[in-house]
């Protein structure tokens, strides 16, 4: 964990360059001075063919994105990561913002080591290349 999500309307994910998208949202994420472990960061992308924005009047898009992280951390640095995360997202859409109807929102949601189950081997080579380095 942490585990990313970027809901996008079809209307403008051609032309939202959704591969930088989550290679810069993964790159903040290592930012943070290493509250979230390299190995366990997944961000992903999420086309939305049916969707409705308002009243359905116009052509507007949504970028929608959910970061989903463990419980614990301090509030300060939810806080931290979701200004670096929206700051991101917000330079990456400046372009499409200016030109159409665009909303943009990230939500931070945490949850119990109780209510997940996981198996990650990807951890044990961060670790290796963390010790030769």
């Amino acid at each position: 964990m942490p585990h990313l999500v970027f809901e996008c309307t079809a209307n403008i994910y051609d032309a939202a360059d959704i591969p930088a998208l989550l290679r810069k949202a993964n790159g903040v994420l290592i930012a943070q001075d290493g509250v979230y472990p390299t190995g366990g960061i997944r961000a992903r992308a999420v086309r939305l063919q049916d969707y409705c924005i308002a009243d359905g009047s116009a052509d507007d898009a949504f970028v929608h994105a959910t970061l989903k992280i463990g419980a614990g951390r301090a509030p300060e640095i939810r806080r931290a990561t979701g200004d670096a995360l929206f700051a991101m997202m917000s330079e990456h859409f400046a372009t499409l913002y200016a030109q159409r109807g665009l909303a943009l929102s990230l939500e931070i949601n945490e949850f119990t080591e109780s209510g997940a189950w996981k198996q990650n081997n990807i951890h044990a080579r961060y670790r290796k290349e963390n010790n030769h380095a």
